[in-house]
């Protein structure tokens, strides 16, 4: 007779699109998916007036047999609440989380955000739905930090996210340039990018600057290329991923000069996966993901980030070469492998 198979439900909300969350959710399930002892459905809880893009649910539906999309409350979520043995929650949503305690079931949270610090009844909900996991894994000690300032619980641990990161690496003396990879919106620090850039006038053949990405701040930061006279910045928009992989590994640093109270920052993680050092703010958590290559300036400095820009240009190829390794090397001490979790469901 076969071992009855522990029913495994990964669950997070969704805007419908593909981003951190979702990224995190669909790597998980196509580990669990080859671990024999768990029967894994993925559930995306779909936020009041989003749409399910299509690219997502081929993502999902590539590496998952049993995935399903839900609405806030439903019945559908009900049913997979009571049909797991364990649930992954992503973040601590009350309408999966209470439901799940009054069931008996086990809970795992990986909390993606910080907390923030207004007084409200949707705070104060958030706050004792968090308490109600058997373990707590925070994406970074920032996030940590704001859910837990003083004593760390006991169930609680800082397991930074991830989701499949590449790893292609081009030879360093064909790294070219500063990259930065994201969403076109205020306070990712693009202006400052831009203001920087144009303060220490490098030769752009040596020193490109390449911007992926598209959002609102599309106009804005058009008129600032003028305004600044740099005409020879690259921006090819949105990528597709094998794409962004090669932009990754030829850059010779990432920027991610953010002033949001970043909670994690993926892009130094995947920069670090090809051996790419980065270049970051003491901004949330971005100081983490960067690791102890990176260089750092503070958040909205343009002068701070134009001298960062300036010392990664004049590194001799021996002193490059060691924050590269360190980049990558330093990794396995920061990510947490898949069998973490499995570990984590099983005991």
């Amino acid at each position: 007779m076969k071992d009855k198979k522990t029913k495994l439900l990964i669950v997070g909300a969704t805007q419908g699109g593909y981003g951190g969350i979702e990224a995190f959710m669909i790597a998980m399930a196509e580990a669990a998916a080859a671990w024999p002892e768990f029967d894994v459905r993925l559930c995306f809880k779909i936020v009041k007036g989003a749409t399910f893009k299509d690219d997502l649910r081929a993502l999902a539906e590539n590496v998952c047999s049993q995935v399903y999309y839900v609405e806030r409350g439903s019945k559908e979520l009900g049913a997979l609440v009571s049909w797991a043995d364990v649930l992954h929650v992503q973040n601590m949503p009350p309408d999966i989380v209470l439901p799940a305690k009054l069931l008996g079931k086990k809970i795992f949270l990986t909390v993606h955000n910080r907390r923030i610090p207004t007084a409200s009844l949707h705070n104060a909900i958030w706050a004792f739905t968090i308490k109600l996991a058997k373990q707590r894994w925070y994406n970074s000690n920032f996030v940590w930090g704001t859910w837990e300032p003083n004593t760390k619980s006991a169930n609680s641990a800082c397991v930074p996210t991830v989701c499949r990161l590449p790893h292609l690496q081009y030879p360093i003396n064909q790294r070219r340039g500063f990259l930065f990879v994201g969403r076109w919106i205020n306070h990712k620090g693009l202006e400052e990018i831009l203001h920087a850039y144009a303060q220490c006038n490098f030769d752009p053949a040596e020193w490109p600057l390449t911007i992926l990405g598209d959002g609102p701040l599309k106009p804005t930061v058009l008129a600032l290329q003028q305004e600044l006279n740099l005409p020879q910045i690259h921006m090819p928009g949105f990528v597709d991923d094998n794409s962004k992989q090669h932009y990754l590994a030829s850059a010779r640093w990432l920027l991610a000069p953010a002033r949001t109270q970043e909670d994690m920052g993926l892009t130094p993680i995947e920069a670090r996966s090809v051996g790419v050092p980065a270049i970051v703010t003491r901004d949330g958590g971005l100081p983490e993901s960067g690791g102890p290559a990176a260089l750092l300036a503070e958040p909205g400095d343009i002068a701070g980030l134009a001298d960062c820009m300036r010392q990664a240009a004049a590194m001799t190829i021996t002193e490059y070469t060691e924050r590269s390794m360190l980049s990558l090397d330093s990794l396995a001490n920061y990510l947490k492998p898949m069998e973490f979790y499995r570990n984590a469901f099983r005991n």
